[in-house]
């Protein structure tokens, strides 16, 4: 037996009426697509469901039986339904984003600031989490993407690049006689070569980090393989330590904002010039929303004016 609600709800709807030809106005159907589907019923159900007259539509005992059955039915897959569908409407008006600390508290919010302007009908939740919790939180269903500099792709996400940062060196603002003791500004953006920091005591990243295997590889260029760097496992951390006077660290450009709240400076390295891909992850095969979509495109177009 495979009753469909089409079936149920024209008998509910004759039941409550007693009278086919009401009944089918109110269905918005012909009457006899109402009675059609009504006999379907009769027919898997092996008996009458209705005594027909004239004048008069009554159900019969059988009919009476089944009546609080499709009544308690309907009603409960139509309360799921509405709960489902808010549910569904809920969730493609929120948008959760996972992302590195130094990225959620210096990159994002400007970009924060405009996708709210242009989609205030989407709600933002951030949450903030080193690397490998960015990955798990995605995994999981409990962020819809990440961002960060993930090297390497991971099981069952898909990782996909929305913006490209230079390595840069962070240096304490007397470094190259630039700067002044009470200063307020910090200098612009500059450019030095990698053989700039043959002498520089550094400080980095722990050397596990991906970034700071990047990094340790040019400094081997410039005979630093065996730098001894103090290490931290945030860049700002790093960039803090490196304002006190505590060595000079190279990072990715991504952080200049940060930077800019501190008396550091900042220089493009280049000979070689090294780029490093920032990357969006998801969970393969999950649904991307226009939202999502929308929020993407709007930290493409920001990335570039927060890299200079």
């Amino acid at each position: 037996m495979n009753l469909s609600t089409r079936q149920m709800r024209a008998f509910l709807q004759v039941a409550r009426i007693g009278n086919f030809t009401r009944a089918a106005e109110q269905a918005h159907i012909t009457q006899a697509g109402l009675s059609i589907l009504v006999r379907e019923m009769e027919k898997q159900l092996g008996c009458r469901l209705f005594d027909r007259t004239t004048r008069v539509v009554s159900l019969t005992p059988e009919g009476r039986r089944l009546l609080p059955v499709v009544e308690r039915l309907l009603t409960d897959l139509d309360d799921v339904t509405a709960e489902l569908g808010a549910a569904g409407d809920a969730s493609r008006r929120t948008l959760r984003i996972a992302a590195t600390p130094l990225v959620s508290s210096h990159l994002l919010p400007q970009v924060f600031t405009t996708f709210r302007a242009a989609h205030p009908q989407v709600s933002l939740r951030l949450f903030d989490a080193d690397l490998r919790d960015v990955e798990a939180m995605v995994t999981a269903g409990d962020a819809d993407l990440g961002l960060g500099f993930f090297f390497k792709g991971a099981a069952g996400l898909e990782r996909t690049p929305v913006g490209r940062f230079q390595l840069m060196r962070v240096a304490p603002m007397e470094a190259d006689g630039e700067g002044s003791e009470g200063a307020e500004a910090p200098s612009p953006m500059g450019t030095v070569p990698w053989s700039a920091l043959r002498a520089a005591e550094l400080v980095g990243l722990p050397p596990g980090n991906p970034i700071q295997k990047v990094i340790d590889q040019h400094l081997a260029d410039i005979g630093r393989a065996d730098a001894q760097l103090t290490a931290f496992n945030f860049f700002g951390t790093l960039i803090s330590m490196v304002e006190a006077g505590f060595g000079t660290a190279v990072m990715p450009t991504f952080a200049l904002a940060a930077c800019r709240r501190h008396r550091v400076r900042t220089d493009v390295l280049v000979k070689p010039k090294v780029g490093m891909d920032f990357y969006r992850i998801t969970k393969r095969g999950a649904h991307e929303t226009e939202a999502m979509q929308a929020f993407v495109a709007t930290l493409a177009k920001a990335l570039p004016a927060l890299s200079r």
